[in-house]
């Protein structure tokens, strides 16, 4: 599987809400043109949670056309419901994608034997690789290390995007679940430091705007050369503290806009567009970032 710096990308919407397939295309063009390892497509970055299944399957279809081939794709399949997690992944899976990402059940606070039945459920129905999502912050249930290492069993289980911020669990998840296990940040503000401990990659959302600083720090900091990969990641700290001051994907779909990257900022309730009181803070987190910024 996929080594490196891979987005999170984001669903670029029409002024009407309809998804805008045109932007989409261009952002994936614009993904390969600076060299992205891979794009997640579908995730909870690309409002998953506002997307119809038909939809879902839709947008995640057209991503790998509008790839064709260049970069890899990767498919969200979480849902709070294994039967709707099953029927979601068997939509997507003869798109052409070359896994799946599926966060943990969210709201419903399922135990350690919950997310194990889960997971083994999901991972039945296909054999097309399995990346679990942990972000307790977003879901409100935290699948621990233990419980993952119960999980690498499962042929088609293949790794996890760990987004708690806790870079002890690197060496924890390294050592429960081997070296052959993938481990991915999801936390972009602890990505460098998640590398340099043993990491396999990165899936971010502030790549959808750095994506070339952001795989320069990448491979520095998979190379293990911690100056270079610092003086990369010091201009964009400011990015990932405020790229989180509303809810993502509130304010990377904002700066994505100011950039000319899409043709709307539009955003499905119950999310709402970024408040102007954080658009100053935002645009010098962009100008430190040195993004050139269309207005």
């Amino acid at each position: 599987m996929i080594n490196g710096s891979i987005v999170a990308l984001i669903t670029p919407m029409n002024s009407d809400g309809t998804v805008d397939y045109a932007s989409l295309e261009r952002l994936v063009e614009f993904h390969i043109d600076q060299g992205t390892d891979a794009i997640v497509a579908v995730g909870t970055t690309g409002e998953s949670a506002t997307l119809p299944m038909k939809e879902h399957a839709q947008v995640v279809a057209q991503t790998v056309k509008f790839a064709a081939g260049r970069i890899p794709v990767i498919g969200g399949n979480g849902a709070n419901a294994t039967a709707e997690a099953i029927e979601l992944t068997q939509s997507i899976a003869d798109s052409g994608i070359v896994g799946m990402l599926g966060v943990t059940p969210y709201y419903n606070k399922p135990t350690p034997k919950g997310l194990i039945a889960h997971y083994k459920a999901v991972a039945a129905c296909t054999d097309i690789p399995q990346i679990l999502y942990n972000v307790p912050g977003r879901t409100s249930v935290d699948m621990l290390p233990e419980t993952v290492a119960e999980l690498v069993s499962v042929p088609n289980i293949i790794g996890v995007k760990e987004a708690t911020g806790d870079l002890t669990r690197v060496a924890k998840l390294r050592e429960l679940c081997g070296n052959d296990f993938k481990l991915y940040s999801g936390d972009d503000a602890t990505a460098r430091d998640f590398l340099l401990l043993g990491g396999d990659g990165v899936i971010s959302v502030a790549n959808n705007i750095v994506p070339k600083s952001f795989k320069a720090m990448c491979e520095a900091a998979l190379a293990g050369d911690l100056a270079l990969s610092e003086s990369i990641n010091q201009p964009m700290k400011g990015l990932y503290e405020h790229l989180f001051c509303e809810a993502n994907p509130i304010p990377v779909k904002w700066a994505a806009h100011q950039m000319g990257l899409i043709s709307h900022g539009h955003i499905r309730l119950p999310l709402t567009e970024l408040s102007e009181q954080f658009h100053g803070l935002l645009l010098e987190a962009m100008k430190q970032a040195q993004i050139e910024v269309n207005q």
